[in-house]
């Protein structure tokens, strides 16, 4: 069964899989970056691929999400979870639904305040902070043009996280707050084991020493380092010079009273107003 970790980009999902995968996949908590292959990205070429689904083409790919899931869902045995990242919002999009209940077991999703999501987007996908907004607040796909990965219907960053907040009817859903992930990855990450060994009706027992061995070696300046060394497979390229654009880049430090002008943030600010606010972020 699925368990989907959700986030609109440049959210923290990438965190967030690093710690479940650094304690799940791993004897003694200790992360690399290896341990993220655990997780299936979806949309997916390699699926699509396998399944003789031409992924360039827009309406067979929508066509055959749910497919694509089942396919996932034979991927492990009849009580073992797959977990699948996606930046994809929750939605249909024409015809054609999103998510198969039958293959989901619950969804993750990461939310990041929207003013720090631009500029860690406009980064990320070397966009001025004008157009990063313009693509968080319009119907924004991702990968167009990519001769490796589908394209992902993301949709608005408000639109984004009420789509996949519709799974809460279920008792299906956990939301979790990049900036208390940052604040307290020990309280989340134990909440999100909770959740993740309820929904596959599990008894958990946290072993403290792995739980610490998880969180230290996902630490922030840690994954800056290990990215610097070995580099990660995640990361984009720049077009020009050929060169990959840091994938960990600012961290705890990316602060978007540094980086934002008022009218930007007032733009912001205006569009996502009563989501802000339910998330406490006005």
């Amino acid at each position: 069964m699925i368990v989907w970790l959700a986030s609109f980009p440049k959210s923290g999902n990438t965190y967030l899989r690093s710690l479940i995968s650094s304690y799940i996949y791993s004897n003694d908590g200790l992360f690399n970056f290896d341990l993220l292959k655990n997780t299936i990205q979806f949309p997916n070429k390699f699926i699509f691929d396998k399944l003789g689904i031409d992924f360039k083409n827009q309406a067979e790919q929508n066509k055959n999400y749910l497919k694509a899931q089942q396919f996932i869902h034979k991927l492990g045995n009849k009580n073992s979870i797959q977990f699948v990242k996606t930046h994809s919002s929750c939605a249909s999009i024409g015809n054609y639904k999103f998510l198969s209940f039958e293959t989901t077991l619950g969804a993750i999703h990461i939310v990041r305040d929207p003013r720090n999501v631009v500029t860690s987007y406009s980064k990320h996908f070397k966009k001025t902070k004008e157009q990063s907004v313009i693509d968080i607040t319009n119907e924004l796909i991702i990968g167009v043009n990519s001769k490796t990965h589908p394209p992902t219907h993301v949709g608005s960053w408000n639109f984004h996280y009420n789509s996949w907040k519709q799974l809460n009817k279920s008792n299906r859903y956990m939301l979790v707050k990049y900036e208390d992930l940052l604040q307290n990855p020990e309280k989340i990450l134990v909440n999100v084991l909770n959740f993740i060994y309820r929904l596959g009706n599990s008894k958990i027992s946290i072993d403290k020493k792995k739980l610490a061995n998880s969180i230290a070696s996902t630490d922030f300046d840690k994954m800056q380092k290990l990215e610097k060394k070995e580099g990660f497979f995640e990361s984009k390229k720049n077009e020009k010079t050929g060169e990959s654009i840091p994938f960990f880049n600012l961290g705890k430090k990316n602060d978007w009273r540094n980086y934002l002008d008022n009218t930007l943030t007032k733009k912001i600010e205006n569009s996502f107003q009563k989501e802000m606010l339910e998330l406490d972020y006005l």
